[in-house]
């Protein structure tokens, strides 16, 4: 059985692959800072789009997209902020999309504008 690390780096791969079909323009994968990661950046159309990765080969702990609590959704905003000022880009179109991964049924979904930056997640 694969350790988890390895079924995310596979669950990303699958996402890249997924968004180049749907039309996006990867830009950056594993996005570090001290704040924290973003799974993969990318481009649909003008929107630059911070995108979170989650799989489950098992749905007993509830489905994928379910992960993102309100701790990850703070962690990624900062990120995605510190990304914005790194490269200039604060006056983009921005937005965070999730890719949920069914390892069972092998099926992927995109949610689009799965959450908005919101203040609270900023302190």
């Amino acid at each position: 059985m694969k350790d988890s690390r390895l079924i995310g780096i596979d669950a990303e791969s699958v996402a890249v692959d997924f968004l180049e079909k749907q039309g996006y323009k990867i830009l950056e994968k594993n996005f570090r800072t001290k704040l924290g990661e973003i799974d993969i950046i990318a481009k649909d159309k003008n929107t630059i789009c911070f995108v979170e990765v989650k799989s489950r080969a098992n749905t007993s702990r509830g489905l994928p997209e379910e992960a993102i609590n309100s701790f990850k959704r703070r962690k990624i905003s900062r990120t995605a902020l510190a990304f914005l000022k790194q490269k200039n880009l604060m006056d983009s179109d921005a937005r965070f999309d999730v890719v949920s991964i069914d390892l069972n049924e092998v099926k992927v979904t995109l949610f689009k504008n799965a959450f908005e930056l919101n203040n609270k997640y900023l302190y």
